[in-house]
């Protein structure tokens, strides 16, 4: 009996998704792509895949309830989380709801396969590749407090304490996908 290669796609970038997409489809998964969590819900009525790529932010809304979707409708199911902001307030959230693993953008084809085939911790992975600037800490509390808001600019800004340009200034600096 042949493996089950199908593979669901939640991607609101059109383009990435694309490309995503064929690149999975020359590797023989029978792909589909949902640009959101309604899309998602939609595909699910026919189909349950044995596989997922989900990104974190999509649009207005969260990949994490896709990732909660997801794993409600099949506990079994390999799920990778995409984030072009990764913190680690949402990669522990990612693996709570179900994932297997959470990636940083720019990931391809090949990263997130390998990550489909990891069912355990890497106990090699170093505690202390990089120490934590502060710049990096005043951005995970950023990314945390969007994501707490659903990504809603002036109210991250509010519970900062931040002006609402400033914080937009930040965010212009790291791209949040």
């Amino acid at each position: 009996m042949k493996p089950d290669r199908s593979l669901v796609i939640v991607e609101d970038d059109a383009t990435f998704a694309r490309t995503l997409k064929r690149s999975f489809e020359k590797r023989d998964y029978e792909v589909v792509v949902c640009e959101d969590r309604d899309a998602l819900v939609r595909a699910l009525e026919t189909n349950t895949p044995a596989y997922a790529v989900v990104d974190l932010k999509l649009g207005t809304g969260s990949g994490l309830e896709c990732v909660k979707l997801l794993s409600a409708r099949d506990a079994s199911m390999r799920i990778v989380v995409l984030t072009g902001f990764a913190s680690i307030a949402t990669a522990v959230e990612a693996i709570k709801l179900g994932a297997c693993h959470y990636l940083a953008k720019p990931a391809n084809t090949e990263d997130i396969e390998t990550a489909f085939g990891r069912a355990e911790g890497d106990v090699s992975v170093p505690l202390t590749g990089r120490p934590t600037s502060i710049k990096n800490l005043e951005w995970e509390r950023i990314h945390e407090t969007l994501v707490d808001t659903g990504f809603n600019i002036s109210e991250t800004a509010r519970r900062l304490g931040l002006h609402r340009r400033t914080l937009a200034r930040k965010l212009e600096k790291r791209v949040v996908r």
